[in-house]
């Protein structure tokens, strides 16, 4: 297949390009390092020499990266589970779901289309704002992924929106893979999760016909990731802080590395996938006046809905919410003891945050925040 010139340096890298680029990742010293630890019976030189046989990125990932995911649930996880009951295995999807990991969200989704029987995992989306290390930019474009420009000047980011949403309907009509997509630039710090109309207003830059057909194209299937653990909850609710204290701060990219090594190696206790059904039919019964703000705003609307709706709620957001309102409102979905446990690993993820003037109550009200809004959420969404 030709492949457009304009979607060179965003797109994954193609066959021929891998031997180089994994030359490349295993230049880098850093990079060595951390492979013992994941394949801690195979020498360096040998996976090295391994890596360079796969023949295009769908082997890379089913040789190497399925195996680091599997290493990475044993480690932090306590069961997974996925529900694609909704849609065909035999056709080609744009996941877009709520956004909990920066790095697993997508890996994850990867292994457990396999592991169900689709015909082929996922080209991600990752933005280039958590590429700053030259060895991490190749290897995701290695595993599938391709790059969102961010922080470009307003002309510059038009033009990049442009190629980006012309290469997604690309890989829609033309590669046959699926894709996945985070409902929003950067994760919910709050996991109160809304689709930004501007990354469908994104989609709908490429593609034919009027903004339904251009999102029919996509064949979006609105996707629930459930984490019955945040590990990065302390670290969104530091943030939160430090944010309240001094409007101007910014996350540093050491404070993007720590969030991705925290997300990946930290507890997770039961995650749970669930897929609704692929929005197309929706798109189809809907007005053809509508305004265009109101087009994205009913589509937007009915992607959370279903997301909401999908989520799978543990003892810990129950929890939290009755925490949070000071009552007992939702106790028959837990035991004392979970509350207990709960309230146990609140106080430990809140003894990590070593910050000046760290408002304990504040902290403690942001973490609830975060596992009770998805019940908040589902309620509403059923």
């Amino acid at each position: 297949m030709i492949i457009p010139e304009e979607f060179k340096d965003i797109r994954p890298f193609e066959p021929e390009e891998l031997p180089e680029a994994i030359d490349r990742i295993f230049s880098s010293e850093q990079f060595r390092t951390i492979l013992p630890y994941i394949f801690p019976e195979i020498p360096v030189e040998m996976l090295h020499k391994k890596m360079k046989e796969v023949k295009n990125s769908m082997e890379f990932q089913r040789a190497f990266s399925y195996h680091f995911v599997y290493w990475v649930l044993n480690k932090t996880s306590k069961s997974v589970s996925f529900n694609s009951d909704a849609i065909d295995k035999s056709k080609h999807f744009t996941f877009l779901s709520n956004h909990r990991d920066i790095v697993l969200d997508s890996a994850i989704l990867d292994v457990l289309l396999i592991d169900a029987g689709f015909d082929t995992s996922c080209e991600i989306a990752i933005g280039d704002n958590l590429l700053s290390l030259p060895w991490v930019k190749d290897l995701v474009r290695v595993n599938k992924s391709f790059i969102v420009e961010r922080g470009l000047p307003p002309r510059q980011m038009l033009i990049a929106s442009k190629r980006l949403s012309n290469y997604m309907h690309f890989v829609m009509t033309n590669k046959s893979e699926n894709i996945w997509i985070a409902q929003r630039e950067g994760r919910a710090k709050d996991s109160n999760d809304r689709t930004q109309e501007a990354l469908l207003k994104m989609l709908t830059i490429g593609g034919e016909g009027s903004l339904a057909d251009k999102l029919k194209e996509m064949h979006i299937v609105p996707l629930a990731i459930s984490y019955e653990y945040d590990p990065c909850d302390y670290l969104k609710a530091m943030e939160f802080q430090l944010k309240r204290d001094n409007p101007e701060y910014k996350k540093s990219a050491q404070d993007d590395i720590l969030s991705m090594q925290t997300g990946i190696m930290g507890y997770k206790g039961r995650i749970h996938y669930h897929c609704a059904e692929c929005i197309d039919p929706f798109l189809e019964s809907l007005d053809n006046e509508l305004s265009k703000n109101d087009f994205y705003a009913v589509v937007a609307q009915h992607i959370d809905q279903q997301i909401h709706a999908n989520y799978r709620l543990f003892a810990n957001n129950y929890i939290a919410l009755d925490l949070l309102e000071n009552n007992n409102q939702y106790s028959n979905y837990y035991t004392h003891e979970e509350k207990q446990s709960f309230e146990g690993y609140i106080a430990g993820q809140l003894n990590k945050i070593q910050i000046e003037n760290k408002d304990e109550a504040y902290l403690r009200e942001r973490i609830l925040t975060m596992y009770a809004n998805p019940v908040i959420n589902h309620f509403k969404a059923i």
